[in-house]
């Protein structure tokens, strides 16, 4: 394995399998914080102290095999280039800040890239495990028998009363992040996320744009996760966050079944020409993209259009990226020329149909 087979493909293999209520839930991650005992955190490390904790990590799992998951591949930030850290982004393999402040960033991969952990971002290690569709359990699962497995080889930083110890005071305790990816453009059309995400910031949960903190929500995709980590037991943030989404998947799914009794000429209407600018333009900006993509993703969805992959919103999304636009070209390219080639590469996606 190397890294050029997690450069290749836009679609991680995992994303490629059908997972419950996928039609709303693009995925399902957890995400665990944890530092190494008596070893400062990366926010205060000297460049040597930093530099121990990549080697602790490389020695400990670097290249060894972790039941089904396979080998993990050991990446150093600091030998990738720019592009290659912003497809790594793109595909939610490492975050933004690993990928901007990584002279002592590293990273461990699965080969069906289900399975990242990212070394000295915010945290020494962050473990995360991302599922098709509505598996917030499972991946609960898969992250805890990944934390025991390290937590055998390695010394955490944890206090009897508060918890596991982190670099941010909102991560302490339990250090969970649960988080779904969630496609509601139902819910943006008839104007309800505006009253919506107000009430999910009332119950402790936060709502974000497709790359997490700080992004946008393009293509109607937003990330619903929690917020509160200490007092709770992880298995009840996960229950408190279920709830919620399956709660979002009712409303999005009603909402649906709304535009298509009261609108429904208007909103065929809708669907088919994206259809048409996705199938024949020329020239795309990233927000019109995604704006057309996640008008036929639910296309697809209510039925409208019959001969395309739904999964066509995954794949694209990522792929027509900046940085995998300009992976796919060998170097960089200018703003136009990305949007040139963006159109083209929808195009040939398009004929493909499957």
């Amino acid at each position: 394995m190397s890294l050029e087979h997690f450069l290749k493909n836009a679609v991680s293999s995992w994303m490629k399998q059908e997972g419950p209520a996928s039609d709303i839930v693009l995925s399902s991650r957890v995400r665990l914080a944890r530092n190494l005992e008596k070893m400062k955190f990366p926010t205060l490390a000297s460049n040597e102290e930093a530099q121990s904790v990549v080697d602790i990590v490389r020695q400990h799992f670097g290249g060894k095999s972790f039941h089904e998951l396979g080998e993990l591949e050991f990446l150093v930030m600091e030998e990738l280039n720019n592009l290659e850290k912003r497809v790594l982004v793109e595909k939610h393999l490492i975050s933004p800040q690993l990928a901007e402040d990584s002279a002592f960033g590293a990273c461990l991969l699965s080969p069906n890239e289900e399975v990242s952990i990212m070394i000295n971002e915010e945290d020494h290690i962050r473990i995360q495990c991302l599922f098709p569709g509505l598996q917030l359990n499972e991946a609960l699962e898969v992250a805890n028998t990944l934390d025991d497995w390290m937590e055998s080889k390695v010394d955490y930083a944890f206090d009897e009363k508060h918890g596991y110890l982190t670099s941010c005071p909102t991560n302490v305790g339990t250090g969970l992040r649960a988080s779904v990816m969630m496609h509601l453009p139902a819910l943006v059309l008839t104007q309800q996320m505006n009253r919506i995400i107000p009430a999910i910031n009332q119950l402790g949960l936060v709502v974000r744009g497709i790359y997490g903190e700080g992004s946008e929500a393009l293509g109607n995709i937003f990330q619903i996760s929690n917020q509160l980590t200490l007092g709770k037991s992880e298995e009840d943030i996960v229950q408190d966050l279920l709830s919620v989404v399956q709660q979002l998947i009712a409303q999005e799914r009603s909402a649906r079944e709304a535009l298509e009794k009261t609108s429904n000429i208007q909103l065929e209407d809708r669907i088919f020409r994206s259809y048409g600018l996705l199938a024949y333009s020329r020239v795309m900006e990233t927000k019109e993209a995604a704006k057309c993509l996640s008008d036929v993703r639910l296309g697809i969805d209510l039925g409208y259009i019959k001969d395309i992959s739904n999964s066509i919103l995954n794949e694209l999304m990522i792929l027509t990226q900046p940085g995998f636009l300009q992976q796919y070209a060998g170097g960089p390219l200018k703003p136009n020329e990305r949007d040139i080639r963006r159109a083209s590469l929808i195009r040939e996606r398009m004929r493909l149909k499957k």
